[in-house]
């Protein structure tokens, strides 16, 4: 299997986008690309088919509701995440460090690890930097991450730089903590995590202290949390003013098209959300003019695709009409041709910006 390895391909004259490959284990990554969520092992009214006719190439999933269900054991007997799912391209697993933040009603940190009330049964876990990377390595997870701590958005500037501060020394651990058997000689790679809020200063000191630490890769947190988009994209832009330029970036949950055009332009290469998901359970469809909700009445009788312009299955064989109809009827077609067309998207834009930055 091959070991992990990035290469910038092709760098902007204008900013500091740039058109990259990620080698893994389980196959090649052509940057900026845009992961699929698959949080509990699926993404949602998608199948690998599907997913693979779409174009995806790699997709993310989440320790903390793995670990849940159906455990990392389980996962392990049958052979890996990748067996498990049926999915032989890359996987990236978050440790669980968004839930810190996303379950604040249900959790409790401290200075060893996240001590965490299970939503499914009430069942208590503690989440150590160590116990995260046994679970992932349980996966056989391509790309890692270590656990950290994502704050909320507005926050107290001492919360937040005790924030970075453990996140610092929770990498430390983390990277301390792997052995020649989890990492597979370099098949599997851990990502640091950088966080510092909206606050410029505990942003640069969080990517200077993770960056020392040299990670393969680096995840950049604590942003799409509610802040201005105007302020995510000045804290990118102090970040990736400090990684280095020969290390992936990936901007963790930030998934609105405007939000990734403008990181782009800023260095970031790899982009995660879930937002053409829910999108689509919401009977909504994305266009480069926003999303449209096809649940309106004008819709009734619009017997043209979704997108003219889109090469996916929805818009290749089926009408406006027809799938609001299926949505109104609660069918559960309706989310799988709204979630194909809109996760395609996302495919068709990211290729579109490699092929725009590789023709400058």
């Amino acid at each position: 299997m091959a070991p992990f390895k990035f290469e910038i391909l092709k760098k902007s004259k204008t900013s500091r986008a740039r058109v990259g490959k990620i080698q893994t284990a389980h196959g090649v990554i052509d940057t900026p690309a845009f992961l699929a969520i698959g949080t509990q092992g699926a993404v949602k009214a998608m199948s690998p088919r599907d997913l693979n006719e779409i174009g995806a190439q790699i997709i993310l999933a989440n320790t903390y509701h793995l670990l849940l269900r159906p455990g990392p054991d389980l996962i392990k007997e049958a052979g890996g995440l990748h067996k498990f799912i049926n999915w032989d391209k890359p996987i990236l697993t978050d440790s669980g460090g968004f839930q810190v933040f996303s379950l604040a009603h249900m959790r409790k940190v401290t200075e060893d690890g996240v001590e965490f009330t299970s939503h499914v049964d009430g069942t208590k876990y503690f989440l150590t930097p160590k116990s995260v990377l046994e679970i992932q390595t349980k996966f056989d997870s391509d790309i890692m991450m270590p656990l950290d701590e994502c704050v909320a958005y507005p926050c107290d500037k001492k919360l937040v730089k005790k924030a970075v501060e453990r996140t610092t020394v929770w990498a430390r651990e983390s990277k301390k903590a792997l052995t020649p058997d989890e990492v597979g000689e370099g098949v599997r790679v851990l990502f640091g995590i950088i966080q510092g809020g909206t606050y410029k200063d505990l942003r640069r000191e969080s990517a200077e202290e993770i960056a020392e630490i040299d990670f393969p890769g680096y995840g950049i947190g604590g942003l799409s949390v509610g802040e201005p988009r105007n302020e995510m994209l000045a804290m990118l832009e102090v970040v990736t003013g400090v990684l280095p330029e020969d290390k992936p970036r990936h901007l963790l949950g930030v998934g609105f098209p405007a939000d990734i055009l403008g990181a782009v332009k800023l260095g970031a290469d790899i982009f995660d959300c879930v937002i053409p998901t829910r999108l689509a359970r919401h009977g909504a469809f994305l266009t480069y003019d926003g999303a449209v909700n096809l649940r309106q009445k004008k819709f009734e009788k619009d017997f043209n695709p979704i997108d003219p312009g889109c090469d996916c299955y929805a818009c290749r064989n089926f009408t406006k009409a027809y799938i609001r109809h299926l949505f109104w009827a609660r069918e559960i077609l309706s989310l799988q041709l709204l979630t194909i067309h809109n996760l395609r998207f996302y495919m068709q834009m990211m290729e579109k910006l490699r092929q725009e930055i590789l023709a400058e």
